[in-house]
Parts: C-alpha cells; sequence; structure tokens
C-alpha cells in the first residue's frame, strides 16, 4: 500500500517505510553507482540489516533517544545506513557536508563548533579520515564507520518515537548550511510525501535516479525518503561524480529505466554542454515521465537547451517550487504537461511591482516560468509591503501555510518562523490563477534608479555569455552615495587568464545586461574557479561574495 493522501493512516512513523516493512520485495532497496567499482545492490532486507547494525552500534555507543546526531560523510551508503540508524534508536539525526575544497576550511569550522554549541549536538558520524580533522576542533564524540560497522544487531532494543515528535533537522543554507536547523515531525514529513506523491502520480512502476547531495532538501526528501519510504527503487550516485562526469546520469536512467529525476536548473546547462555526443549516443532517456526543475531560479531557455540536446519532449520538464521548511514542495506543476510561461512586461515589474503580461511580439520580454500550483495540504498567498494579501499578478513576499511545515528552528527561540500560522518565505513572486511564478529573494532585491532589479535577472543573462562558466555567475547591488542609488557588480567564473580574452569577456557581458534588461552593469569581476563562495547545497552565496569582493574593492 503506498503512502498517499487517502492511506496516510496506515502511517505513523518514517520507519513504517516500504522499504522496511515489506522485506520479500525482489525490488532493489538502493543501486549505488560509482565510476570505478560495480554497482552496489541493496536489497531490502540488506538495507534492513545494516540499518539495524549501525543502530546497535549506536546504542552502544551511549547515543539515546532525542540525541541530536550529526552525520558528516562523503555521500556513500554508509551515510544512508547512518541515517536510519539515528532513526532505529529514536535519535535525530541531521545530514551535513563534509569539509570540500568548495568550501571555507575556516568558516566551515566554525560554523560546526558553533552548531555543536547551540544545537547541543551529541555525536558526529563521519569517515575515518575526516574524524582525525574534526577532533581537533569540535567538543563532542566523533565516531568513524569503522566503529559504526561493529554492531551487534542481537543486542539492537528498537525504540518507537511519537508520530509528533522531530524525527530529523534540516539545515537551511546559509554560508555554509549550518545557521538555521528546520526541525520537521514524522507527521509533517509523512504529510509531506502523500501530498507530492500524488501531485506527481508516483506509482509502483517508477525507478528514482539521483545525484543530488543529502543535506539539501531535494536530494534528502525527493532523491532518497520518496523512494525509501514508498518502495520504490532508488539508484543513487555522489555528487562529485556526476559533477565530473555529468553522462553518469544520463546512462543511469538508461540502464535502469529510471523515471522520476530532480535536477537544478543549472544542471541542464551542465549536462547539455558537458556531455559529449559520442558519450551519449546510444542512450535512450524514452523512460523518464518527468524530469524536475527545482531549488533555483526555472529559466526556459535551460529546457529547451536539454530539450534539444537530449530529444527529451517539454511535457517531461517539470518545475517544483520548494523548502527546507516546507519539509521540500509546496508546489509542482501537473505530468505530461510543460510549465506553463508568462510573458511580462520587465519595466512594469521593476516601476510598479506589477507582472503586467505582453504579447510575443514586444521586444525582450520577460520570461517567467510556472511553479505550479501548491501540492494539497498547502496554502499560498502574496503579501505586500504592508502587510496586505495582493490580488493575481500582484509582486510581494510569497507566505504559506501547510501541515508540512517545520515545528521549530531547532534549540533556536530567538528565530520565530511563523505570523499568525503563516511562514513568510523570503521568496518574492506572484500567483495567476493559483500557480506560482517566482521573482526572486526578497533580501537580495537591488534599487537601482528607482527600478526593483532582481540579481537572478542578470545572472540568468550573464550565464549565456560565451566564456562565463554557467552557474558561476553572482550580481549584487553595491550602494554608491555620488549617484544615490545602488550600482550593479557582477562576478563571474571564467577559465581563461589571456588578457584580450578577459576583456572580450567584460565587454560582452555589459553589451548583454544592456540589450536584454533596462539597467546597466557598473562594475565586473572575472574569477578563477577557487574564488566563489557557495552555501553546503552547491549555490553561489550572494551575501557572502557580495563581502569579500567589496573587502577585496576598500569600497565598505
Amino acid at each position: 500500500m503506498r503512502l498517499s493522501s487517502s492511506t496516510r493512516a496506515q502511517f505513523q512513523t518514517l520507519l513504517d517505510a516500504h522499504t522496511l516493512t515489506h522485506l520479500d520485495d525482489p525490488r532493489f532497496a538502493i543501486v549505488y553507482l560509482s565510476p570505478e567499482d560495480p554497482p552496489l545492490m541493496v536489497s531490502r532486507r540488506e538495507f534492513r540489516d545494516a540499518c539495524m547494525q549501525y543502530a546497535a552500534a549506536l546504542q552502544q555507543a551511549g547515543i539515546q533517544s532525542r540525541d541530536l546526531v550529526i552525520i558528516a560523510h562523503t555521500q556513500n551508503l554508509e551515510s544512508i545506513f547512518a541515517f536510519w540508524a539515528a532513526l532505529f534508536v529514536g535519535a535525530i539525526p541531521s545530514m551535513m557536508p563534509t569539509l570540500t575544497e568548495k568550501l571555507d576550511p575556516e568558516i566551515y569550522m566554525q560554523s560546526l563548533e558553533e552548531l555543536v554549541k547551540l544545537s547541543g549536538v551529541k555525536a558526529i558520524l563521519t569517515t575515518a579520515a575526516f574524524q582525525m580533522t574534526l577532533q581537533e576542533r569540535i567538543d563532542c564524540p566523533i565516531y568513524s564507520s569503522e566503529i559504526l560497522r561493529q554492531g551487534d544487531r542481537e543486542n539492537f532494543q528498537y525504540i518507537q518515537a511519537d508520530s509528533h515528535e522531530i524525527a530529523f533537522l534540516q539545515h537551511s543554507s546559509g554560508t555554509t548550511g549550518l545557521q538555521k536547523g528546520v526541525a520537521l515531525s514524522h507527521q509533517a514529513v509523512l504529510n509531506q510525501l502523500a501530498h507530492y506523491s500524488d501531485a506527481i502520480a508516483l506509482n509502483s512502476d517508477d525507478v528514482i535516479v539521483s545525484w543530488l547531495p543529502l543535506y539539501h532538501d531535494m536530494g534528502l526528501i525527493a532523491g532518497f525518503l520518496m523512494p525509501l519510504i514508498q518502495g520504490i527503487p532508488l539508484v543513487l550516485m555522489s555528487p562529485f561524480d556526476w559533477v565530473k562526469s555529468p553522462v553518469m546520469l544520463l546512462k543511469a536512467i538508461h540502464d535502469y529505466h529510471g523515471t522520476l529525476c530532480w535536477l537544478p536548473n543549472f544542471a541542464y546547462h551542465h549536462c547539455a554542454r558537458r556531455i559529449r555526443q559520442r558519450d551519449s549516443d546510444g542512450l535512450s532517456l524514452e523512460s523518464l515521465r518527468m524530469l524536475i526543475n527545482c531549488s533555483e531560479p526555472v529559466h526556459h531557455h535551460s529546457h529547451v537547451l536539454f530539450s534539444e540536446r537530449f530529444g527529451v519532449p517539454l511535457d517531461k520538464l517539470s518545475v517544483c517550487y520548494a523548502m527546507a521548511e516546507n519539509t521540500f514542495a509546496v508546489t509542482q506543476t501537473p505530468p505530461g504537461q510543460p510549465a506553463r510561461l508568462d510573458l511580462i512586461d520587465r519595466d512594469v515589474l521593476e516601476q510598479r511591482l506589477y507582472a503586467q503580461p505582453i504579447d510575443e511580439t514586444t521586444v525582450n520580454p520577460l520570461t517567467q516560468v510556472s511553479c505550479g500550483a501548491a501540492i494539497n495540504g498547502t496554502q499560498i498567498r502574496i503579501m505586500g509591503a504592508k502587510g496586505e494579501v495582493l490580488a493575481d499578478r500582484g509582486v510581494g513576499e510569497i507566505a504559506i501555510k501547510s501541515d508540512c511545515l517545520l515545528t521549530e528552528y531547532y534549540q533556536r527561540p530567538d528565530l520565530q518562523p511563523f505570523s499568525e500560522g503563516w511562514y513568510l518565505t523570503g521568496d518574492r513572486g506572484y500567483l495567476v490563477d493559483g500557480e506560482v511564478f517566482i521573482v526572486g529573494r526578497s533580501k537580495d532585491l537591488i534599487i537601482n534608479a528607482g527600478k526593483n532589479v532582481y540579481p537572478q535577472d542578470i545572472e540568468a543573462v550573464v550565464n549565456t555569455v560565451d566564456g562565463v562558466h554557467t552557474g558561476r555567475v553572482v550580481a549584487f547591488g553595491v550602494p554608491d552615495e555620488r549617484e544615490g542609488t545602488e550600482l550593479i557588480a557582477v562576478i563571474a567564473e571564467v577559465h581563461s587568464d589571456d588578457p584580450t580574452e578577459l576583456q572580450r569577456i567584460k565587454s560582452a557581458i555589459r553589451l548583454a545586461v544592456a540589450q536584454k534588461t533596462t539597467v546597466s552593469v557598473t562594475y565586473v569581476a572575472l574569477v578563477n574557479e577557487k574564488w566563489l563562495i557557495k552555501t553546503s547545497s552547491g549555490k553561489i552565496a550572494r551575501g557572502a561574495n557580495r563581502q569579500k569582493w567589496l573587502q577585496s574593492q576598500s569600497l565598505q
């Protein structure tokens, strides 16, 4: 019996997962792919036994019910077993990244120290190599995989959780993603999975394929918990392996007849531009029924690029608006339909905060992509600057109310997420016939000469410039007293160090922005691949990069 809105009452906690309770089902629980090794096929029984062994080791180490356990692992089966093992003993697991070359080591360690102190972390589970690094700075027990493999299943005592208790934490993205622990109850997560499964018409023939990191809500919920709760086969790979060889994803879809896959917008470009024709020849994506764009601003040209390169029809390219605070999905476009496009007047949006529709003959329209309507159990409204509820096409802050929302920000009474039962997302957008269109983040808004400029629009234009590394662009406002407004700065990652080529790219960026928007760029900085700061979920950290650039320019 699949978890759905109609069967929701049959599931009390995450441990009612089909993968744990229907052990004789011949379908695999997980196939873990690696470029160097043969696929690791994990049956349901093997999955359950491994989780119990790790759980026994946690109990032997003194981990008790309601203890917070951080899993700081490279993405592999051990991190997966450790997560479920914590649930088995009634503890509260939270996935987070290990230290990689993309994260600043000092910022990472400082944030982890703060997390351990503020949240009362009882233990960190990690690799033997990273254990040594953490022990030099972190004041809590740190256990390696070797210890967890020594658990004695015979002495394991199962701990039954209550459906209203916190199941796990998701750490919403900041500079390192460790600032706010989004506490989610078993009840909220099961509600989300029931409603979202209905929204995508999940069925027993589905196979989910994912490379997404498990410390991000899209990877954790859509590409991990949902298939295991629903008993749907999961084909998983490391995000690091996928970045190096994106064809792995296409090959996995081909080999295992994948039907569902979630991707952030940049991944459509990464696949289209990095996968060589000869590597994708002979690979079929016909088994796909939905490829779902989520977690970043969605651009129609990204869908077109992917569709033309790999022959996937646009009606299979769906969109979802999601956030950790709502467990995951807030909206979803319907299966089998291309996402609705809304052509609006850029000037009216910037000057009047209104999404005025225009036709295709208008010069340089702004194309907005629908994220779909709210899933069951979720309500959405758009709030104006004075707290008023806006009518259709009025642009304001998106507020949500649902049965999937967080319980609290864990151990952070200073942070109150609700206003009269509504969660204010910080995202700006508008509604049309119940469908949500995202414009940008309130805190990132640039006010340039009286115009409301969303940095995502600038970044989308710069990402199309030849020589710029797609997805490695950040735009932000710089206050200028002389001009009395905010000037626009762009930082873009490039691979060239030739002065002539760098000057061409700078000129091309300024020209492209001037031609395709109503503003101009004052500052353009071209940097190498080590310069830009990212969040733990792989997103460009706009605020941190702005601060870093201002310091380098002595403009503070």
